[in-house]
């Protein structure tokens, strides 16, 4: 089994920033890409930023210039620094993992979110 554990969320002010930590631990050979995911109230989840195991980010277009998503493979730990916070920013966090937990299987894992909350 393969834990993730989010932190770092909070209340902030708009145009203020906060940097997401997501670890993960547990039965873990490698892991492949780490992601953020998001989720607003009456919202589906949607996807923030993605970050490969070579170190490739990928972002969401609402983000682009505000975030900047990067990983710590020694730590199994990825993180999000978010700056330039906006009200519509306010969402649960999700942290999402593809985890190898051989070299022959392996599965996806999700964190249980962390909430960021931008007040206007």
């Amino acid at each position: 089994q393969v834990q993730l554990v989010e932190s770092g969320g909070g209340l902030v002010q708009a145009g203020g920033s906060l940097r997401l930590s997501c670890a993960a631990s547990g039965s873990i050979f490698s892991i492949n890409a780490m992601g953020w995911y998001r989720q607003a109230p009456g919202k589906q989840r949607e996807l923030v930023a993605v970050v490969t195991s070579g170190g490739r980010t990928n972002y969401a277009d609402f983000v682009k210039g505000r975030f900047a998503i990067s990983r710590d493979n020694a730590k199994n730990t990825v993180y999000l620094q978010m700056n330039s916070l906006k009200p519509e920013d306010t969402a649960v966090y999700y942290c999402k993992s593809e985890v190898m937990e051989s070299k022959y299987y392996g599965r996806d894992y999700w964190g249980k979110g962390t909430l960021v909350t931008v007040s206007s």
